[in-house]
């Protein structure tokens, strides 16, 4: 018996990782949102490509949870992008608001299922999702360190010209302006990106690599990026569901990790197929510390305003 996905949010993200997904033929997906008509022909049109991929995928859209029962994961895209003239807290509000009624769709027709979460404010809504579905640690996770990884990985390979399979790259902390790439820890086949790029370089990657949504945005002016963030997620399924073991940082919720307690926070994972198999803890160094404590206290301010 297939593997079944459910993605929440049939827009640009949740669209396209049932592509990534279904291209890959990881399991069967269903599309579901509120607005009717769009999943439905977006899962049409995707199942009427399989033929020509020659993926035995099934693919439907629908806007009953009822189609979703026994999801092994369930991929969270759905929220308001923020819009002129809304502040942080009515962003906040609005998300928190779907994210409670997805969530008790959710563990009404898949209680043993995993989640991630793609909706932003990234952080804050998976601590959202984890309080609000009382699952175990494990069975949510976050999707932003794999995305910022990916975009700074992009960046290391562009400038030395290289492959990026020979790129590996850790970025921890929160999704957005506080998070923390580790040059340290970022490697081009084995050596340490700080023998390879000289430091004003590598600071200017840096910021590029936090800033690297907002610069999409910029270009497209009316939305924002889809392609990568998708890919990440379905990075993340497919370690799951081929219980691959594979290290890559996701946000988790921590119980005294690095020194941090209640909060989800960017950092090393293993996902297997019970979701977080361990969480990896790497030495910091004290500016590298205050970093993530910054990022986590940029989170916690988050959550205070919604109460999670």
């Amino acid at each position: 018996m297939r593997k079944k996905v459910t993605i929440v949010g049939s827009g640009n993200v949740g669209a396209t990782a049932a592509h990534w997904i279904a291209s890959k033929e990881l399991a069967d997906v269903v599309l579901i949102d509120i607005i009717e008509g769009v999943p439905q022909g977006k899962g049409l049109d995707l199942l009427e490509a399989m033929p020509i991929e020659k993926r035995d995928s099934h693919i439907m859209g629908t806007n009953d949870y009822r189609d979703t029962a026994h999801s092994d994961i369930v991929v969270i895209t759905a929220g308001i992008p923020r819009k002129p003239g809304m502040s942080r807290d009515d962003l906040l509000n609005t998300n928190h608001g779907i994210m409670r009624t997805v969530v008790g769709e959710v563990i009404k027709h898949s209680p043993k299922c995993i989640i991630i979460v793609v909706s932003n404010p990234l952080d804050a809504m998976a601590q959202a999702a984890f309080k609000l579905c009382g699952f175990p640690r494990e069975r949510v996770i976050g999707m932003a360190g794999v995305l910022d990884s990916a975009r700074f990985r992009a960046f290391i390979a562009e400038e030395l010209k290289v492959s990026v399979e020979n790129v590996t790259a850790f970025v921890l902390g929160g999704h957005g302006d506080t998070m923390v790439p580790l040059p340290r820890y970022s490697t081009v086949a084995g050596i340490p990106i700080t023998e390879l790029i000289e430091k004003s370089k590598l600071d200017a990657l840096v910021q590029r690599t936090r800033d690297g949504g907002a610069e999409i945005v910029k270009y497209l002016k009316t939305g924002s990026a889809y392609y990568a963030p998708s890919a990440a997620a379905t990075e993340m399924v497919e370690a799951i569901l081929k219980d691959k073991k594979k290290i890559l940082p996701c946000a988790a919720y921590l119980q005294g990790e690095y020194g941090i307690s209640g909060l989800f926070v960017g950092v090393p994972c293993k996902l297997g197929a019970k979701g977080i198999e361990q969480i990896i803890e790497i030495t910091l160094t004290p500016e590298e510390k205050v970093g993530l404590d910054k990022s986590a206290a940029a989170v916690k301010e988050l959550c205070g305003v919604i109460g999670v």
